[in-house]
C-alpha cells in the first residue's frame, strides 16, 4: 500500500501539464504562421489540362475590361462573356481583354475554345503556383510572370501571378487581384500619349510586361533599404534578435530570386525566336526589357552575397563577444587556481604544521595571495589580455 501512494505521488509529481508542453508550441506559431494551405493536391490523377483553379480566392467577383483602341479613337467597357469579345478581334484595332480574378474557370474555357487556345496554357494561367515560363506558337505568344510588392510593415514579398496572351490583333492579361498596376498603360491609351496609340498588339504586349518588371524596382529600393538598415544596426547594437532579421531577409531574397531569374530565359528566348505576331519595330523595346531584367537579377544576386556577409559578420561578431566572455572568465579562474591552492594546503587538518603556531602566519598568507593576484593581473595586462 505504501508503495503504491508513493507510486502514485511520484506520477503526480513527474506529470507535466498540457499547457506547459504547448506553450512553446503556441509561441512559435505566434512567430511563424503556417501558409494557407493551396489547393495542389486536387489536381492529384486528373488529366493533363484540367481545369481547377490553384490558389487563394482573391477577389469576390472576376471584372473584365475591354479595351479597343487604334491612332484615332479607344472604347472601354466592362464584359461579362466572350460572346462579347468575338466581335472586337475581327476588326483591324488592338484589342486588350483585362481579367482580374482567376477563380471563375467558365470563362477561361470560353476563351479557349473561342480563340483555341492549349489546354495546358489555360492549366498554367489557373495554377498561381507556375513558374515563370513562356510558351511561342504560330497562333499566339503565352508568358507567365509574378508581380512582386514589398510590404514594408510585414517586411516581406507577396507575389500575384500575371499571365500574358498575346495573339493576332488581341492581348489577354490575367491577374489575380490588383488591376491597379496597368493603370500607367489605361491613361496612356485614353490620353493618347507616347507609342502605344500608335503601334500593335505586340508594343501593347511590351508594355503591359514592362509594367511589372518596372515594379521589380521599387521592391529592390525596399530591399536595398533593408540591407542598409541591418548592416547599421550590426554596427552598432548587434542584439540577438538581429539574427532573425537577417534570416528573413534571405528568405526574401531566395524568394525573388526564384521569380525573377526565369525572366532572363524567357525574354532572351522571346528574342531569339522570329515570331510574326512581334514586330521588328518592338524587338528594341523587347531588348531593353531584358537588360532591365538582368540587371534585377544581378541585383538580387549581389543582395544575397551581402545578405550572408551579414550573417558572417553577426556569427563573428557573436564569436568575438562570447570570446571576450571566455577571456575575462579564464583571468578570473587563472587568479583563483594558486589562491585555492594555498587556502587548500593549509585547510588540511595535519597536526603539525609549523606555520599555524606562528603569530603573522595568517596576514603573512595574504600577503602572498595579494601578491599572487597583483603579479597575475600585471602579466595579463602586459600581455594586452584583458
Amino acid at each position: 500500500m505504501l508503495n503504491k501512494k508513493i507510486g502514485e505521488t511520484v506520477g503526480k509529481l513527474t506529470e507535466v501539464p498540457k499547457t506547459l508542453i504547448d506553450a512553446p508550441i503556441n509561441l512559435i506559431k505566434q512567430i511563424r504562421p503556417g501558409k494557407k494551405k493551396k489547393k495542389s493536391a486536387m489536381k492529384i490523377g486528373l488529366p493533363p489540362g484540367s481545369m481547377i483553379y490553384v490558389g487563394e480566392q482573391k477577389v469576390e467577383k472576376i471584372k473584365i475590361i475591354l479595351t479597343e483602341y487604334d491612332a484615332e479613337e479607344v472604347e472601354s467597357c466592362e464584359i461579362n462573356s466572350v460572346e462579347e469579345v468575338e466581335p472586337y478581334t475581327d476588326t483591324l484595332k488592338v484589342t486588350w481583354v483585362n481579367v482580374c480574378g482567376l477563380h471563375e474557370t467558365d470563362f477561361l474555357k470560353q476563351i479557349g475554345e473561342k480563340f483555341s487556345i492549349h489546354p495546358l496554357v489555360l492549366e498554367d494561367i489557373l495554377n498561381t503556383e507556375t513558374r515563370p515560363k513562356i510558351e511561342i506558337t504560330d497562333e499566339y505568344i503565352f508568358i507567365v510572370i509574378k508581380l512582386l510588392n514589398y510590404n514594408s510593415d510585414e517586411k516581406e514579398i507577396n507575389s500575384e501571378q500575371v499571365s500574358f496572351i498575346l495573339g493576332k490583333n488581341f492581348v489577354f492579361s490575367f491577374l489575380e487581384k490588383n488591376d491597379t498596376i496597368f493603370n500607367p498603360i489605361k491613361d496612356r491609351i485614353s490620353n493618347q500619349s507616347g507609342k502605344v496609340r500608335k503601334s500593335g498588339c505586340d508594343f501593347l504586349f511590351y508594355a503591359l510586361i514592362d509594367i511589372v518588371v518596372d515594379n521589380y524596382f521599387l521592391v529592390l529600393e525596399k530591399i536595398d533599404d533593408e540591407v542598409d538598415f541591418l548592416d547599421d544596426l550590426l554596427v552598432h547594437n548587434p542584439e540577438q534578435d538581429l539574427i532573425n532579421e537577417i534570416h528573413g531577409l534571405k528568405r526574401q531574397l531566395i524568394a525573388l530570386r526564384k521569380n525573377t531569374w526565369p525572366l532572363r530565359e524567357i525574354f532572351s528566348g522571346l528574342m531569339r525566336e522570329e515570331s510574326k505576331l512581334i514586330k521588328e519595330t518592338t524587338e528594341p523595346f523587347l531588348r531593353d526589357l531584358l537588360d532591365h531584367t538582368i540587371h534585377v537579377t544581378e541585383s538580387v544576386d549581389s543582395f544575397r552575397e551581402t545578405a550572408n556577409t551579414l550573417m558572417e559578420t553577426y556569427l563573428s561578431l557573436a564569436s568575438n563577444k562570447m570570446n571576450e566572455v571566455m577571456k575575462v572568465l579564464t583571468v578570473i579562474a587563472t587568479i583563483f587556481i594558486p589562491l585555492t591552492f594555498i587556502v587548500g594546503i593549509y585547510g588540511m587538518n595535519f597536526k603539525y604544521m609549523p606555520e599555524l603556531e606562528w603569530p603573522w602566519a595568517y596576514f603573512a598568507v595574504w600577503g602572498v595571495m595579494v601578491v599572487i593576484t597583483a603579479g597575475l593581473l600585471y602579466f595579463f595586462k602586459k600581455k594586452n589580455w584583458f
